[in-house]
């Protein structure tokens, strides 16, 4: 290894000149004197790019389609491809020039486009406007060349691979082209054999393999047998770089569509006769996967619980995510600390049996934190939600209206619309923060029970008709101002603010008297 250096130092009134050698390159630093040249040349060149900006402008406004127009635009749009203007001005002087010339001519005029725009690519390859450009200039051509098209594809993804004006000028051309998909497949192969993190890579082959081998009735998905095959090609990714995530979100992206077994309670189907069913009548499953867009989500892999019963999977279904969950333990057992690992696994449990399962979830999100903290609330947020699912699971009769969610370290909530005949709630020794404004649809609560938290907003205690009882001791409530939308709830006669900064506000009994007039039993 090569490392020297040498200083010259002059006056103080002269400049200084620095060279270092490291690793066999020599870095000069930059003088006052440089940079003021720099300067000054930035300066001219600007001041000749706005004097050819205003001509063409100029040209443009009076009409003028013509060939200097093509020649000042070329000046300006090789230094700048990102004009869009520019470029709106020259198809109009190109569709012009194509009125007066012959057929051989056009194609000669378009194909200099092409090679104009592929020198605009050079200074930005992920220009709006020169891709844009091409994709039109295509359009105009009388025989254009689709071969050459590819093969300037495949050369600026060797460059960038996860350029997406070029991945979506690639579709433009294989549809234009009539390539077929089977050969658009290999072309991922090749990519991703090459280099397993190129992501764009794996999204291309996720819209391709539904259409080449679609699972019979169900278009959107892919046939089991080939979904074993892309289960191999996701595990040599993973296990070869663990810490990728390209082939995880892939990966995740196969379980979903293949399996389609998810946590399911978004839509809600209550009985006109609530006395028959005082929580719900039906919780319909619903699938984002099943709507049948083909973007790559994270989230594919869901799932599916069933307040009137759980969706069973079928046996097939069942040994398929059993032997995933098992593929994922063994590299678990080889990278005990891989982030991308734990929460698939996780999400295998929660797929195959989320209550049996429980423990050895909280155990691996518990391990997520502490190896990747700087998502540590997410994951709390992802134990919350999967927590409350699980009580709602374990709730065997619809006549249950008490809703027990205390000491289990909540930091959300959510799936409160499978609560709505639900009259007692407690939400104590848990970490929330707010009572969101969604909380409002409780309209059947009557007691609340939310004591040690470190709630500071009660948004979601508004216009809640029967509510009575509210406790909320050991929290950190702190203004006068942050109660008041519990006014809205003309029934509350009980509040217990025990242990709230709010104590501490002056004349605090006689304020509350005036914003909570109904409320006899106050505890501060």
């Amino acid at each position: 290894m090569n490392l020297y250096c040498f200083t010259i130092y002059r006056s103080s009134s002269q400049l200084s000149l620095s060279v270092f050698c490291q690793h066999g390159r020599v870095k000069i630093k930059s003088t006052a004197q440089q940079e003021e040249e720099k300067r000054k040349e930035k300066e001219k060149k600007l001041k000749a790019f706005v004097s050819a900006r205003d001509a063409v402008l100029k040209k443009r406004s009076a009409g003028e389609h013509d060939e200097e127009a093509l020649q000042l635009t070329r000046q300006l749009l090789s230094s700048n491809p990102d004009f869009a203007t520019l470029w709106n001005y020259r198809r109009e002087v190109l569709l012009h020039l194509e009125t007066l010339r012959e057929k051989d001519e056009v194609q000669k005029l378009y194909e200099s486009e092409l090679h104009f725009i592929e020198a605009c690519l050079k200074v930005n390859p992920k220009s709006y406007g020169c891709w844009h450009h091409r994709t039109w200039v295509n359009t105009r051509l009388p025989q254009p060349d689709w071969t050459r098209e590819l093969g300037l594809c495949d050369r600026c993804l060797s460059l960038d691979e996860r350029n997406f004006h070029c991945w979506d000028y690639r579709r433009v051309v294989v549809k234009a082209s009539g390539v077929s998909v089977e050969q658009e497949l290999q072309f991922t192969d090749r990519l991703i054999g090459s280099n397993f993190s190129n992501y764009s890579s794996w999204h291309y082959r996720s819209t391709l393999l539904p259409q080449l081998h679609p699972q019979p009735f169900h278009s959107h998905r892919v046939c089991e047998e080939q979904l074993l095959k892309e289960y191999e090609l996701s595990h040599n990714a993973f296990f070869t770089d663990p810490n990728d995530q390209s082939a995880w979100f892939y990966y995740r992206w196969l379980l979903g569509r293949g399996v389609c077994v998810c946590v399911c309670l978004e839509l809600l189907c209550i009985c006109e006769d609530t006395s028959a069913h005082p929580m719900l009548c039906v919780c319909v499953c619903v699938c984002s996967r099943a709507r049948g867009d083909d973007q790559l989500c994270v989230y594919d892999l869901h799932v599916c619980v069933c307040i009137c019963g759980r969706s069973e999977l079928s046996v097939e279904k069942s040994s398929v995510l059993q032997a995933e969950l098992q593929s994922c333990n063994q590299l678990l057992e080889l990278e005990p600390q891989n982030k991308w690992c734990l929460l698939t696994i996780i999400l295998l449990m929660r797929a195959l049996d989320p209550l049996g399962h429980e423990k050895e979830t909280l155990a691996h999100f518990q391990t997520l934190k502490e190896v990747d903290p700087m998502r540590s609330t997410y994951y709390s947020d992802l134990c919350s939600k999967f927590l409350i699912e699980n009580t709602i699971l374990k709730m065997e009769y619809a006549e249950v209206r008490v809703f027990s969610l205390s000491n289990k370290n909540l930091t959300t909530l959510c799936h409160l619309d499978q609560l709505l005949f639900v009259t007692h709630i407690n939400l104590s020794s848990n970490q929330l923060l707010r009572l969101p404004p969604h909380f409002a649809m409780l309209q059947c609560l009557e007691v609340l029970e939310a004591d040690d938290n470190a709630i500071e907003n009660l948004e979601g205690l508004y216009h809640l008709p029967k509510l009575e009882e509210v406790s909320l001791r050991n929290n950190q409530i702190c203004k006068l101002s942050d109660l008041e939308s519990l006014a809205s709830c003309t029934k509350l006669t009980r509040l217990d603010l025990r242990g709230n900064p709010v104590h501490r506000t002056a004349h605090i009994e006689s304020e509350l008297s005036q914003l909570l007039p109904r409320v006899t039993a106050l505890s501060l």
